[in-house]
């Protein structure tokens, strides 16, 4: 199959830690082709088809030069086996023009994976909101008044812009609301953007919860982001160290409830982040995680995945 990968710039993923690229060479090792392409090379010109500007590559098993670029082609999405959209957040104007292009390559006969529709309608802070059972208090709001209401009941708060990553603009506030008012002038800027608050849950000590689930089923092991130091923040670019393990019974039930429902929108790969046993956000445009869970547990996250894909495709 001839698999293309929409992403960020090839030179700057880190070959370590990346998912996508673990994705291609697995993709390769089983005979697929592999191609990459960037939102920017995509278009889309009235009466024709969608199109890109697609690099062919082959993998070179060398972490550092990883790739070799056999050739740059203009091709329709649509002429793929499957397109696969991992491009890492922000969530912004373009990120979501593309994903309207993608979905008009779907209606030219392009399998996308996730499904651009449901990139769009899961935006991965506000997500979670759809199922108030499994998660802990939490705010989404444009109001400074409502921010501080919400502080002034739970004493010890989280706030987070809602098109952040990699716990990038993440912020705790304790009792003493020291800096409140002036973290919210940051997030909110006056009024303009929305913040998501939520309730310090002091289960992040054990760690912030990578649950993947692919093709509406749990991967058997997480991974643990575990904050260090004096750090409130787990994410592993925030310094967390990730720490493998397996699902406990929380963890399972909630991707097991969660998973066929999010398959059916149009979700192969979801990624849930979990602290104790609540939900904080559902990761759906580039989940990520599977080196660290494959390097520590021999778990094949990879093939898991490529096994998945290829059974979509087929079905589709």
């Amino acid at each position: 199959m001839q698999f293309l990968f929409v992403a960020d710039p090839l030179h700057t993923f880190n070959t370590k830690k990346d998912t996508t690229f673990v994705m291609m060479r697995e993709a390769q090792r089983r005979g697929h082709t592999v191609f990459a392409t960037e939102p920017k090379d995509i278009s889309w010109e009235v009466g024709g088809r969608v199109m890109a500007s697609v690099r062919k590559l082959r993998l070179t098993g060398d972490l550092k030069d990883w790739y070799e670029e056999i050739a740059v082609e203009q091709e329709a999405l649509a002429s793929f086996d499957a397109v696969l959209m991992r491009k890492d957040p922000p969530f912004d104007s373009e990120f979501f023009y593309a994903t309207h292009m993608l979905s008009q390559a779907e209606r030219e006969g392009a399998k996308v994976f996730n499904k651009p529709a449901a990139l769009r309608d899961h935006p991965e802070k506000m997500a979670v909101m759809e199922f108030p059972e499994l998660l802990g208090p939490t705010l989404i709001t444009r109001n400074p008044q409502d921010i501080r209401a919400f502080h002034a009941q739970h004493q010890d708060i989280i706030l987070k812009p809602l098109d952040g990553m990699g716990g990038m603009g993440i912020f705790r506030v304790g009792a003493d609301g020291m800096n409140l008012g002036s973290i919210i002038e940051t997030l909110n800027q006056n009024g303009a953007t929305s913040v998501m608050v939520q309730k310090f849950l002091p289960a992040i000590a054990q760690g912030d919860k990578r649950v993947l689930i692919i093709g509406g089923k749990p991967v058997p092991f997480c991974l643990a982001r575990i904050p260090q130091g004096n750090e409130v923040r787990g994410n592993l670019a925030a310094g967390g160290k990730g720490v493998a393990q397996p699902l406990n019974d929380a963890d399972r039930a909630m991707a097991e409830k969660l998973g066929p429902v999010l398959l059916q929108r149009g979700l192969l790969l979801v990624g849930l982040d979990v602290i104790g046993d609540k939900i904080t956000e559902i990761n759906v445009t580039s989940p990520t995680c599977f080196q660290e869970i494959q390097q520590q547990t021999g778990c094949d996250v990879p093939a898991l995945f490529i096994d998945a894909l290829e059974q979509a495709v087929q079905q589709a």
